[in-house]
Order: C-alpha cells, then structure tokens, then sequence
C-alpha cells in the first residue's frame, strides 16, 4: 500500500503544480501572500467591496436626485455614466492594488514621483472616516431611542417642543390646546387649518426631536456649546464596533460582512413589502419614476448623474485599491468590477422604491405634494423617514429597522476607510514587528479618530460635518483621480499596463476598457470637475448661511489632499539622481525596482529577479531591449488572440 501511495504520489503532485502554473520540479505555487494575508475566499472581497460601495448615499442621495432631475429619464444619463466611467475606473483600480499586492502608498512605486496622490488618498479617507462615523454613532442613538412602546418624536407634547410643532399622529388622552390643533389638521376637519398647513412650513415633532433635542443645535457653527454626551457615548460605541470587527485585519472584517453587507438588502426589502401596501405608495413612486425628457437635455442632469455615480462607487478614495489588494494574484478583478458596480447602482435604484413608497403615504396622509415631504441627506434620514415610521403600526418595530439598516451600510464603508488607513500605515513602514502587531496600528487610528471626531458631537457639530461632507471629499476626489489615470495610461505606459494586468488575469483588458482608461474616462473625469466648479454654491443648512471664515476651511479641507501631489512631487525630483532638472524629472517618473507582484513566484518576464549582482549592471539595457521585442511581439499578438483573449506566444499561467 505504502508502495503504491508513493508511486502515485509525485504523479499527483505533479498534476497539482501544473494546474497552480507551476514548473514540474518547482515547488507548488499557492498564489497566497502569507506574510501579508488575503481575503478567506472570493466572496469574501466581493462583500466587503459591496458594502464599501454601497453606503448612505445610495439611501439618502441618490432617491432625491433621481426626483429631482427627471425622475426616470434620469436613469439614462445615470447607466450611461456608470458604463463609460464607473465600471472602467473601478476595475483600474481593483486591478491596480491586486497587481502590486500593496495599499494606496505602495502601487505608486509604478511611478514615485505620483506617490502624492497616495498620501492625497490617505487624507480623503481620513476626512471621511471622521464625519461618517459620526452619522452611525447617531444612527446607533436613533436605534436605541426607538427600543420603546412609543417613539419620542411622534407627539408635540415634549419639553422640547415649540409652540409651532405640528404633528401628523392624533394623539389621545391629552386635553391641552397645543394637541386639538394637531388632531384637526391631521383628521382634516377644518378646511381653514388645511390651508394653514399648506401656506405655511411645518415644523414636524421629528425635525424638533432632531433639532432640539438630539443635536441641541446652536445658531452658529462657532458657537461650539457643550458636547451632547449621549451622541459622544454612542460615538465610542460606533468606533469600538469597527476597531473589534478589524482586529484581525482582513481575516476578520470579512466573516463579519457576510451579515453586514447582505441584512441591508434583508431590511429594505421587509420596508419595500411594508411600503408599498400602503395608501398612496403609488403616488410616491410615480413621483420617483415618472419620466421628464426634457430634462435630459440639461447639463447639471448629466453633471448630477456622473458625480453620483463617481462619489458613489468610492473611486479615488483608496478604498477600493486597498480591498484588492488582498487577493490572490491571478483573480479575475475584471469579473468582480462589473458585479460590484451593477450591484451598487441596482440597490440605488432599489432604495428609492423603499423611500418614496414612504414618502408617498406620508405626503397622502397630510394631503401635500409628495415634494414637500421629499428630502435628502440627515434630513431624509433623521427627520423625513422617521416622521412617516410613526404613521405606521408597530412604529417602533419599523424604526429598528430603518436605522439597524442605516448602521450596517455606514459600517460597510467605515470598515473599508478605517482599512485604508492602516494598511497603507503597515505597508508603509512594512517591518516585521509591525505586521505583527497591525492590531496595535489599527487600534491607534481607531482612537484618533474618535477624538478627532468630539468637535462634531457639540451643539454646533452638525454645522462642521455637512462642512466636512461637502468639501472634504468633493472636486479633490476628482482631480485624484485624474491625476492616477494619466500616471498609469500616459506616466507609465498604457501598452506596459496592459501588459501587466494580462500576467495577472491571463487575458487583456477588453478593447472597451482601454479606450475607456486612455481617453473616455479622463474626459468625463474633466467634465465632472468643470460641473463641479461652475455648479457650485455656497453650502447652507436650511435657513443658516456659512460665515466666509468657515467656507475658507472648507476649502483648506479640499486642497489639503490636492496639495499634496506636488509637494511630493517636488521633494521626489529633489532627492533624484541627475545633475539637470530634466534627469530628476525623469528619474523620478520611472518605475522602482520593486514595482510588480509581490511574490516571487509572480515575477516572471521582465519582473524576474537578478540572479546575481553582476547581472544587476546590465540587466537594464537587455530588459529594455527585450520589452521592445515583446511590444512589438504583442501588436502583432493582439491581431490573432483567440476569443478567450490567450495567445500563441503567452506563457503566464492562466487565471
């Protein structure tokens, strides 16, 4: 028996190296990165990435931008944005972090001089990871302020209320004055009171509950005031939740995703279920749906559909060139980009269902336009949704959902920044003692950024956060980005690219997506920033209007990431070898030495390693030599490719 085991198994064995790529002979290759770890399984990276892409603003932004620029039609400017731009910048980045098996720091080792939009990159991420864990901690504050038999904000008979709140339940067993005015406008008894309501703005029970009592807001954003405690404990929370679920990296973030990225879609389909049973559902959906052609011909419509689209895939963040950067070498990013992208997009199209269903009974309950109960950002989630919850039977039950839902999209995408961070830190300084100890790392910028997080839980903190949300992560995302595709497609080469990414997955890029990278993309990037810039308008919250000094911070804030491309840049030329600028210049944009895969095993062709120092002197004259041969080979090769995109002369193993 012992016999025929051994006879058989260097067969085996043999078969399996063949099949991982591997030479006969040669050890078996595992495609896996133990020192720096991968992703359990490819469902695994799938969701994670899902539920980066797929966050608040699906829920809260794109419903109100769909109303508001042509309902339907404005679907045809949003799929064709996300084909032409979404889709080709996503797969450049998955595919570029899964190249070189490094975070949003380590790829530009492609060319050093653009390692500034990394650390622009870094910043982004940190500017958003601070703000967006404040919207959780208070989506954390909601759910536990709805685990009651009545939800706070459903009656005006609170301390916190105004004399001008008007409620749309009728409340029962209260006698005061303050309660028969709410149960005629909301029974409609008074014809007179209807008009009242319908000429004048209402002050709802949950835009005070909000105002009041949540935020304590104060009348300026200087005016700092106290720290609300109870946002400030639910903020400790939020971060403890996200440092324990990536105390072990990657390993453990993506077991925790399976629930955290697929209950949402659980969630909002019970909401779908629940709201469109309801009376005047169909109204609010037809205000959603209802296309207006006309407005197709408008710019700020294609302007509003390729930021939403851009914003909403979390391109230029780091995010997604992080995420990739824990596969396995020869996984098929291709295939995964066009999944992630379509699922993103099709749950915006799926939450304004759940949205405007809601919105529409509420607007028939209080016999008003469906646009005068239409909102977005805190106000749709804080304040619009919650006020319809109370229309509802068990209104509680359907408040834990809502904000259990709004908690695990916000923690999908802080999972993925928090990620960033520390994996850029760790492949930064990449010493042992420091991969070992990641949690340590990953631990510190947990606690920093809770502290940089306390200003916003004052009363003047929701003042600094819409601050933060507009400017921090606005034109910058989009100068990033441009910037990257011109190093990669121009800098350092679109045919040495293309190249690359065919070792990796074992076929070319698609004749679309390089179109796409070299000259579709960058133009609609340009757009999106002229847009950007000709569109803009000082930023308000409701009837308060920024002082210049704050606007000024916010646009320190934007230029912050931006600036940092040519600080680098510059100190990169400096520290280059040449005696003219030109040779700086250009020693600067080349490729390091350990630009390609990480693993040995990987580096094959031109990224095969000397094998001797001598060789080193002149290995760069027969590599030049022989990527000219190869250029010419692979013209030649593309003509004649077979339809799995394989050819004759191809020897890198297959994905």
């Amino acid at each position: 028996m012992n016999k025929l085991f051994a006879c058989v198994k260097p067969s085996l064995l043999g078969a399996m190296a063949r099949g991982n790529g591997a030479v006969p002979g040669e050890p078996v290759k595992t495609d896996k990165n133990s020192r720096r770890g991968n992703w359990g399984n490819q469902i695994e990276f799938i969701l994670t990435s899902v539920g980066y892409a797929v966050g608040l603003g699906n829920v809260w932004r794109f419903p109100y931008l769909c109303y508001r620029n042509g309902g339907g039609a404005f679907m045809f400017p949003y799929f064709i944005m996300l084909v032409f731009c979404g889709i080709p910048l996503f797969f450049l980045e998955l595919s570029f972090g899964q190249f070189a098996s490094q975070g949003c720091l380590g790829v530009w080792r492609i060319s050093p001089m653009f390692k500034g939009v990394g650390y622009g990159m870094m910043v982004v991420s940190t500017y958003i990871g601070i703000y967006y864990n404040v919207v959780i901690c208070i989506a954390f504050y909601y759910f536990f302020s709805s685990m009651t038999n009545l939800l706070p904000w459903t009656y005006c008979n609170n301390p916190w209320n105004t004399p001008t709140c008007n409620g749309v339940v009728t409340p029962t067993g209260i006698n005061n004055t303050l309660a028969n005015v709410t149960r005629s406008l909301v029974t409609g008894a008074a014809e007179v009171a209807v008009e009242v309501v319908n000429k004048t703005k209402r002050t709802s029970p949950s835009e005070e509950y909000w105002k009041h009592y949540v935020l304590k807001i104060s009348d300026d954003i200087g005016n700092f005031g106290e720290v609300r405690l109870p946002i400030l404990g639910c903020l400790a929370v939020s971060w403890v939740v996200v440092f324990l679920c990536l105390i072990r990296g990657v390993k453990s973030s993506g077991k925790v995703v399976y629930f955290t990225a697929t209950f949402p879609y659980v969630v909002l389909t019970i909401l779908f279920i629940r709201g469109i049973t309801l009376e005047g559902a169909v109204t609010g959906i037809k205000y959603y749906l209802t296309p207006q052609w006309h407005k197709i011909l408008d710019a700020k419509v294609w302007g509003d559909a390729a930021s939403q689209i851009f914003y909403s895939l979390g391109c230029a963040w780091g995010g997604l060139i992080t995420m990739a950067s824990y596969n396995k070498f020869h996984n098929n990013c291709y295939r995964d980009s066009i999944i992630i992208s379509i699922t993103n997009c099709a749950t915006s199209v799926y939450a304004g269902f759940v949205i405007f269903s809601i919105l529409g009974f509420m607007a028939h309950h209080l016999n008003v336009d469906v646009s005068e109960v239409a909102d977005h950002g805190p106000g749709l989630a804080f304040v619009a949704y919650p006020e319809a919850l109370t229309l509802l039977p068990i209104s509680p039950l359907w408040s834990l959902l809502f904000f259990f839902m709004l908690i695990l999209l916000g923690l999908g995408t802080q999972f993925c920044l928090l990620e960033t961070l520390v994996t850029a830190i760790v492949d930064e300084i990449g010493t042992d003692w420091i991969i070992r100890n990641k949690t340590v790392v990953t631990g510190g910028v947990a606690i920093v950024g809770f502290l940089l997080g306390v200003p916003l839980t004052t009363q003047a903190g929701i003042y600094w956060l819409l601050l933060m949300d507009n400017y921090a992560a606005s034109f910058s995302l989009v100068i990033i980005s441009c910037i990257m595709c011109i190093c990669i497609m121009y800098v350092y080469g679109h045919k040495k690219y293309f190249k690359d990414v065919e070792m990796m997955l074992g076929f070319p890029p698609p004749i679309f997506f390089r179109v796409c990278w070299r000259f579709v993309s960058p133009i609609i990037i340009s757009f999106i920033l002229i847009f950007t810039v000709i569109q803009y308008k000082p930023i308000t919250y409701n009837d308060y209007v920024y002082p210049g000094w704050s606007l000024a911070i916010g646009f320190l804030m934007a230029m912050s990431s931006v600036t940092c491309i040519p600080i680098y840049a510059l100190y990169k030329i400096s520290k280059s070898e040449g005696t003219t600028f030109l040779e700086r210049l250009k020693n600067s944009c080349k490729a390091d030495i350990k630009w390609g895969p990480a693993l040995s095993e990987h580096r094959i062709g031109h990224y095969a390693a000397p094998v001797s120092e001598g060789e080193v002197e002149v290995r760069p004259l027969k590599e030049e030599l022989k990527e000219k041969e190869d250029e010419k080979r692979d013209e030649i090769s593309l003509t004649i490719q077979g339809s799995n995109g394989s050819t004759a002369h191809n020897t890198t193993p297959s994905a």
